[in-house]
């Protein structure tokens, strides 16, 4: 089976990725790895593609989404890094692929995910929930429980798809939603493009929802998932191979979480450094912390969420000014400052 993998991610999380697609390379030499920046190098970084540990660079400008400009300025950073993963597994379906993978930036494989070519060739969509087991403790219930009814009960750190059938039936419907509908916005039934996927096993044939254990193993599920290290050194979690791990808000929110519910479960802390040990030798100090060219105008000063969203909004405001991120005299920044107040 042809399988092409992709991630998509702005500079900010490049060394995330580059951990992502070298872990990939170790246990896939065979699939083809695709990085989706939305972004723009920054000033005084020198970007190599070829240098990178990937085969396929696409810019989510050259996705063919209409008024690009305009578009991408209704999203916030997450919401666009989400959106577009919409487009690019639609497109990717007509490459030639018998399977396309996505994997967030900030997953690492610490096993090979062979499994997953078998699985497709019985079904079309692969998913994972955030839980696979119910929680008995409160605290767990109220983080985890209710915030995957919240954000969603599939976890699109991972998906997985056949390229024809009911996987590229799935992937234009992604597609059109996340387009349209990607948006951060939980009181109204959104949370970017995973809330869409609930979804999923009422619309589509042909799913399998991955309950190993072994796969999407992340703070949200260690208070039921025990990892251990067998005398062989296989990693296992409950006692099946770890597969990937989700490092979700690499930093002080995540080192929080994964100590609420890792408990004395050591082996989990290993984890965890060893990861901070292989971002930090792939980190480029040219790239600022939180950078993102999309993140401010022209003239360098910060787009507020809520300028955003009320230019998602105003269809006239979007007919006035298709391309929003410009300064000066008759741009939607002037047009804000004066009339928007």
């Amino acid at each position: 089976m042809k399988v092409l993998v992709y991630s998509s991610f702005t500079f900010s999380y490049l060394n995330r990725a580059r951990v992502l697609f070298q872990t990939l390379r170790r246990f896939h030499p065979d699939w083809e790895l695709a990085a989706l920046i939305t972004d723009r190098p920054p000033e005084g970084f020198a970007f190599d593609p070829a240098a990178e540990p990937f085969d396929r660079l696409v810019w989510a400008s050259d996705l063919g989404i209409p008024d690009f400009e305009g578009w991408l300025f209704k999203h916030d950073v997450v919401e666009v890094c989400t959106a577009v993963k919409g487009p690019f597994i639609h497109q990717a379906c007509s490459w030639g692929f018998d399977a396309v993978i996505y994997l967030d930036p900030d997953t690492a494989l610490l096993g090979g995910l062979d499994p997953l070519v078998d699985w497709l060739q019985d079904h079309d969509i692969l998913l994972t929930p955030h839980l696979i087991d119910p929680n008995d403790d409160d605290m767990a219930i109220q983080d985890n429980d209710i915030s995957a009814s919240r954000t969603g009960i599939f976890n699109l750190g991972f998906v997985a798809i056949r390229t024809s059938g009911e996987g590229a039936r799935f992937a234009k419907w992604w597609n059109d939603r996340l387009l349209s509908y990607c948006y951060d916005d939980i009181p109204n039934g959104l949370f970017v493009d995973q809330r869409w996927c609930d979804h999923v096993p009422a619309l589509f044939d042909r799913l399998k929802i991955i309950r190993d254990p072994g796969y999407n193993v992340a703070s949200w599920n260690l208070s039921t998932r025990k990892v251990a290290v067998e005398k062989d050194g296989r990693i296992t979690v409950n006692g099946h191979l770890l597969r990937f791990w989700h490092f979700t808000k690499l930093g002080p929110i995540g080192d929080t979480m994964t100590k609420r519910y890792a408990g004395r479960n050591f082996q989990v802390y290993e984890i965890w450094a060893w990861y901070k040990r292989q971002v930090a030798a792939v980190t480029d100090p040219a790239i600022p912390e939180r950078y993102w060219a999309y993140g401010a105008y022209d003239d360098g000063k910060p787009i507020a969420k809520s300028e955003r969203v009320l230019y998602r909004q105003r269809q006239d405001l979007r007919d006035a000014f298709p391309n929003p991120f410009a300064s000066g005299r008759g741009s939607f920044q002037e047009w804000l400052e004066h009339e928007g107040a």
